[in-house]
């Protein structure tokens, strides 16, 4: 292979990596479903430099939610088991990011407010802004929302106390 033609090949390597770990991702989840007989479709993707899947369902019971948890401990937890499986397939760390009942989706959307609202704060008051204690999950979606409101945040403290703090400009 020339030298021109292996960055097209590792970007397409890349897909198709992230790619099988949705797919082994699916698999095990699918088993799982089927363990705790519980309902519902399983969704791939690749979003940015990672593989996404999502379980979703058409019944509006509430069983999703049982795989979600109190603030998504459950969700955490599956996401990580997940991983585990992927890993011992591929020998590789897996990133994958986990998604139920659009929980995630939604917990981006109001993370994306927050973060902007604490960005305003700071750039009103000129003073740090500290938020609560966070996942890792929720923290990076937090600098993002910073980040594109035009200012810095830093993670702060140990988990599971770890927490953000805007920075005014």
């Amino acid at each position: 292979m020339t030298e021109g033609t292996t960055s097209a090949a590792q970007g397409g390597d890349t897909l198709t990596r992230l790619e099988q770990e949705g797919e082994i991702a699916a698999d095990y989840l699918e088993g799982l479903l089927d363990i705790a007989d519980l309902d519902g479709d399983i969704d791939m993707d690749v979003e940015g430099d990672r593989a996404a899947v999502s379980i979703i369902s058409d019944a509006s019971s509430g069983d999703l939610q049982k795989l979600v948890g109190r603030d998504g401990e459950v969700l955490e937890a599956l996401q990580e088991l997940t991983r585990l499986a992927v890993h011992r397939e591929t020998g590789d760390r897996s990133r994958l990011m986990l998604d139920i009942g659009g929980f995630r989706a939604r917990k981006r959307a109001e993370l994306t407010e927050l973060g902007a609202k604490a960005a305003d704060e700071a750039k009103n008051t000129g003073e740090p802004v500290q938020l609560k204690p966070m996942t890792p999950f929720e923290r990076k979606v937090v600098h993002d929302a910073v980040a594109a409101a035009g200012l810095r945040s830093e993670s702060e403290g140990e988990e599971p106390q770890r927490f953000v703090v805007v920075l005014p400009a």
